[in-house]
Parts: C-alpha cells; structure tokens; sequence
C-alpha cells in the first residue's frame, strides 16, 4: 500500500503533486504556485511522512492554519506540532526538546518564531530534511500581501545551505516569483507553476450604483445558491456587522468574521460554517486563509480588492471540490476613491509605488469588458491560446439572477449532478444521508474535541453518500479515508449509515447560545438599552440588534421595556399586520422616519414570535 493510500485515503495524486514529491525527496529546492485547493500542503506533508527521525521545516504566517494542520496530521498518524505565539510559555520547551531528538516529521514556525535570535542555535539541533516556506509571495515587496518577517527567511540558506528549500504560493506573479526564488537563495530550482484557469469558477463583476443596490444583489445571488456554503467579503469591520444584520432582517443567517472579534468567538462562528451549522459567513480580509472547505458555492465581495492577487486568491475558495461555483464582485465607483485615498497616505516611496500599480491593474480588471478567466491568466504571466472562457459575465453575460430582482434563476453553479474526476457520473448524492452523515460529524468531533473537517472532509462525505458502504473493507475503499481514519471513525460511521437505513433522519438541534448572546441577554436583564449594551461590547447598536431579534424569535426573551417606545411598538406592528415580516424594506418606507431599522428588527422578532408560538408572548 502507498504512502498516498494509507495516511490519506487516496489512490492518485493531483495533477503535479508526484513530481514535487520526487523533488523534495531527491533534496532539490523547488518553488511551486498551485491554486487555492490544489493540495500544496501534500508536497511537503508526505515526504515528511516517509521521513522517520527527521523534521520538515514549515514557516507559514498563519496560526489557525498551523493549528488546523496540526490537528488533522496528527488524527492521521503523522507526529507534528506548532511554535507559535499562541502556544503557552511552559510548552514551548517541552516541543523543542521533542524536536531536537526527531519526535516530530513536521514542525510548524511562524516567521517571527524565526526572527528571533536564540532561533537558529536550537534548529541547528533538529533533524531537519527540509524546509517548506508557505505563503512564499510574502517575502517579495512586489506581491499583495508583503510581510518584512519574512525577509528574514534568506537567513535559512546561509544557516543550513545543504538543507532544501520548497517555495509554496498560490498566487504570485512572474515578477513575484523571480523575487522569491533570489530572496530565499534557491539553487536551480525545480519551477512548477500551474494554471491560473479555473474553469469551474463564475467571475461575474458588477458595478452598483449605492449600498442599496448591493444588498439586493447579495441577497439576489444568496436565494440563487440554495444549497453549499457561502463566503461573503466586506471591505472593513463596520460593513461586516452590517451585513450580517441586513441579512437576518431578511431571515438569512450568518456569522460574522474580523480581526476585532475575540478569539474564541472567531474560532466558534468559523467551526459553525465549517461544519455547515450556518451556510453563510461575512468577513474581512481576515478570514480565509488556509480554510480547507470543499463545497463553497459562492464567494461574493462587496468592494474592490486592492489587487488582482487579491481577488484571485480569495475568490478561489470557491469551487474546491471541482464543481461550479460563482465568484460575484459587487463593486462601486467610490471604491476606487477609497483605494487612492489610502494609496496617497503612504510614505515609503517605492511602497506607493507598487500600490498605484496594483490599483491600476484592479481598475484595468472590472472596468473593461475582456474575458475575466483571461484577464486573470495573462496577470500572473500564463497566455491562453483560447479568447473566451464561457465563464465569465463578458464571455456569457449576466445570469438572469444578477440582472433582475425577482424570479430568481438558478445558475449553473446551483445544478446538481456535475460529474468531477472523482465522480465520472456526476451522482446526486443523497441529501438526507448527507445531513445525517453531517449530524453524526457534528457529534464526533464535538466528542473528541475537534473540529468537523479534521473527522471528514465535504468531499469525503459526498462519496460516501454515493458508496453507501456497508462493511469496514468498503469504508476503506473511499476516497480519503485512510488507516488510521478508518480505525478511529469506521465503525461509528458503519453504525451511522445502519441507523440512516432503519430510519434514523437528522434532528432539528435547538441552537444553543452563544458567549455573545449570553452577554447581551444579561445586559439585557440589567435593563440597559440596545445603545449602551453596544457601547459596552464594543460592537455597533445593528450588532446588538440583531443579536436581540434572534434571542426574542427563540423565545429567550421579550422586547425590553425601554428598547422601543410603546408608540413605535405600536405602530411598527399595525405595518406588520399590513405589510407582513418577510422583508424589512418595505415597513421602513412605510413608517416615520424618526423610526429606525433595528427598532423594526426587534419588533418584527416578536412579531414573528407570536405567530410561531400561536400567539404566546415570549416567556
């Protein structure tokens, strides 16, 4: 049995994946641009697991990502662990001795782990086979998300020039690349570049007039994708939360993402879209890198991106699993004022520089009317032979969704039964089973106190449904699940599909409450109102808003006294009896003024409530 096989449940590799593998094992330096998804992090993983007694080196800048890893290879067999700022003090030398005697085939680094002095003394005393530098377009001033840590990674060839280095990137220009390779000091490097085409990708670009017109878009494109997980990109924190408000006054639910979030809230709403508890997740910049979800249907930005790396790279964790996916840039005029004002503030003369060259570049991208799938190819240096992609709003036009605000259409990105590489027949699979199998996740990972993915992948899942094994041997012979997946999850997972052809169907999970909202409830109870509860949670008065309209739609509470004016109560809910509570548009229109959307929002949960509940005030 391969090595491919046993830890990762997979009997041929992706297009490339072998060759770097030889590359690396043969002790030559590579440098490798693969797309979003296309299985960078196996290039390094698997000549570290046929290394015994040695030590891949990976620095990456992402700690969730060195964590999520972590995790999943050591479910898998594979001995690693993390240095980084989030690791405890007394830890952090229990793992470096480890290291230092080859307990570990990987071991993640963040760069600023590597900057520090006393860094270089303790590596020298790892077995290392080799270093793998993920992220590598960080290291070169001319790429989008330049980081000066990384500058100190030159340093790993004058300390350790027998070792060789692997340059991993999924978006870096020809420009970015030549950099790369001269600031890392790779010999003759083994270059795989492969193609910035991904055709099952939907680039639909399209400028709106106001915010107004871009929510209704976005919801427009949200009832389109009925089913898979969604990616919604905000320029700034502020936008984010109003977002996610906006779509639950239209009854969507979503969580949001940014970098002023606590920790552990961050880390729960990620987990909740991950494991497909919430389809919708809004965030900034922050969010995305390194995520491993298979099925996103859709990712849709609500501004210009400040470069087509940008773009690419964000929009590319659409469609991972190789079916077709829409990736929709809502942008407006002012975007661009915005962007020259920031560029004109920065005063490092060549920094300013290569930001109005990537502001030019993004303008050239949505504002003329050239294949978007050529566009991108031609940007990172690759030259198609073909003029059109049939992919894109220029080659196909706008789908009927997009362009109008009712009867909405399904895309091609909503149809089922796509036949991908693993599944030549493009099988539906059942999606009854597929949330039940998604229950059962659910249930173990919270058991072992991981997260969903590290149990099963999306795609992982989707197999099943179509395989319905029904012995530990057949389990085995789904595509990724390797040995030690099949002894930790196997039997659990046969006693899931026998329960499912009993009759066992998913149940409907009372949602539990979170930190926030439990917060906000007590502020509630202490009487304060919806002005300084936010002021309180740093957090903006629709953010509360709509944490309190869900908590009174679930029966947590009531309206509080003080909230709305008995008088605006009143009248809000004679324009609901007229009106209904579908939408929250319409009643704004049709009150005064001096009426705010969130005093509706409250208002419309109770409302909502009551009919629920046959009339019942909540308790």
């Amino acid at each position: 049995m391969s090595v491919l096989e046993r830890y990762w449940g997979y009997s041929t590799f992706r297009p490339m994946q072998e060759r770097i593998v030889a590359s690396l094992l043969g002790g030559r330096d590579a440098c490798v641009v693969m797309p979003t998804g296309g299985g960078k992090s196996l290039c390094y993983q698997l000549p570290a697991a046929v290394s015994e007694g040695r030590t891949v080196i990976v620095v990456s800048p992402l700690i969730a990502l060195m964590q999520d890893q972590v995790v999943q290879l050591t479910a898998m067999g594979i001995p690693a662990a993390f240095l980084n700022s989030s690791l405890e003090s007394r830890k952090q030398p229990e793992i470096m001795a480890k290291a230092a005697h080859g307990g570990y085939r990987l071991l993640y680094l963040s760069p600023e782990r590597l900057a520090r002095p006393d860094t270089f003394a303790w590596l020298e005393r790892v077995p290392i086979s080799l270093f793998a530098i993920d992220e590598a377009h960080c290291i070169s001033e001319w790429g989008h998300e330049f980081r000066p840590d990384y500058r100190q990674l030159k340093r790993l060839r004058q300390h350790f020039p027998e070792r060789p280095l692997a340059a991993f990137t999924a978006s870096a220009t020809r420009r970015v690349r030549h950099d790369i390779i001269e600031q890392l000091g790779l010999r003759a490097p083994d270059k795989y570049i492969a193609s910035f085409h991904r055709a099952n990708l939907n680039y639909l670009v399209m400028e709106c007039a106001g915010e107004t017109e871009q929510t209704e878009r976005l919801l427009a494109a949200l009832r389109a994708h009925p089913s898979g997980n969604i990616i919604v990109y905000a320029p700034t924190i502020k936008r984010v939360e109003q977002t996610v408000a906006e779509l639950a006054a239209e009854g969507v639910v979503a969580v949001p993402y940014n970098a002023k979030l606590p920790a552990e809230e961050r880390r729960r709403n990620q987990e909740r879209w991950m494991s497909d508890d919430v389809r919708v997740l809004v965030g900034t910049v922050a969010f995305g890198l390194g995520i491993n979800k298979a099925a996103v249907r859709a990712v849709i930005h609500l501004a210009l991106p400040k470069s087509v790396e940008q773009f690419y790279q964000e929009a590319g964790r659409a469609g991972r699993d190789g079916l077709p996916a829409d990736c929709l840039l809502l942008w407006q005029r002012r975007d661009s004022g915005l962007h020259g004002h920031f560029i004109a503030q920065i005063q490092d003369a060549g920094e300013k520089e290569r930001a109005w060259k990537r502001y030019s570049e993004v303008q050239d991208f949505v504002a003329r009317p050239r294949c978007r799938h050529r566009q991108v190819c031609l940007h990172f240096g690759e030259t198609p032979k073909w003029q059109e992609c049939q992919g894109c709003d220029v080659c196909s036009g706008l789908p009927a969704w997009l362009k109008t605000d009712n009867g909405f259409a399904p895309t091609r990105s909503a149809r089922l039964g796509f036949a991908t590489a693993a599944n030549p027949q493009g099988a539906v699979p059942d999606e009854q089973l597929k949330d039940y199998l998604r229950e059962w996740r659910r249930k173990t990972a919270a058991d072992q106190g991981v997260p969903a993915f590290v149990v099963m992948h999306d795609t992982t899942l989707d197999e099943l449904c179509r395989a319905r094994p029904t012995t530990l041997a057949e389990v085995r012979a789904v595509a990724g699940i390797g040995e030690k997946k099949l002894a930790t999850y196997g039997r659990g997972l046969l006693d899931a599909m026998r329960r499912y052809q009993e009759g066992a169907r998913a149940a409907e999970r009372r949602v539990s409450m979170s930190l926030p909202e439990r917060d906000t409830l007590r502020c509630l109870r202490e009487g304060r109102s919806l002005a300084e509860i936010a002021a309180l949670r740093a957090r903006t008065v629709g953010t509360i808003a709509e944490t309190v309209a869900a908590l009174i739609e679930r029966g947590e509470t009531e309206v509080p006294d003080g909230c709305v004016d008995v008088e605006k109560r009143r009248a809000i809910e004679e324009q609901c009896a007229r009106l209904g509570t579908e939408r929250l548009r319409p009643l704004k229109d049709a009150l005064p003024e001096e009426i705010s959307f969130d005093e509706i929002r409250v208002v419309v949960a109770s409302v909502r409530r009551a009919k629920e509940s046959g009339g019942r005030r909540a308790v």
